[in-house]
């Protein structure tokens, strides 16, 4: 019971976010012990920031009020399946597990289509639509150098 009340809640928060601020319809609730942590909506246009999607503005309030880079025994409750860059966020994170309520199919149906960015990641990176192109000068390794050499370096 307690997992479908933080599900309409982030749910709640994306209608919120469509009806009063003209936002995404996303939102993302971040839970640790039963409490919640964060709430995040969708925030792209509002902030005119490609990356400030619900589960990103939650991220990044969780970790500020945990104090921790890492979000280890959280939970995320999500509107939507997340996007490949918020995939990639929740595992950097260390979230324990994903709850959403549509798929990322139910959001390519109204214009939020993500499938070219996984079909990207298996194009060799100069093939994709927008290139990638390995520059290499003659300072390339030397912070990846100075990380391996560090004494006290913090790891994550």
């Amino acid at each position: 019971m307690r997992d479908e009340k933080f599900m309409k809640m982030a749910v709640d928060v994306a209608l919120d976010n469509v009806l009063r601020y003209s936002g995404g319809p996303f939102g993302a609730v971040i839970v640790k012990n039963g409490q919640i942590i964060s709430v995040g909506s969708n925030q792209v246009t509002l902030k005119n920031d490609p990356t400030a999607h619900a589960e990103m503005q939650a991220i990044r309030e969780a970790c500020k009020a945990l104090n921790s880079f890492q979000l280890t025994g959280c939970e995320l409750y999500t509107s939507c399946e997340p996007c490949p860059m918020c995939f990639g966020a929740i595992y950097w994170a260390r979230l324990e597990k994903v709850y959403y309520a549509c798929t990322h199919e139910d959001a390519a149906k109204i214009g939020f289509d993500d499938q070219f960015i996984y079909e990207q990641l298996e194009v060799p990176p100069e093939k994709r639509t927008i290139p990638f192109i390995q520059l290499l000068t003659n300072n390339t390794y030397q912070p990846f150098t100075a990380w391996v050499n560090k004494p006290n370096k913090q790891q994550y």
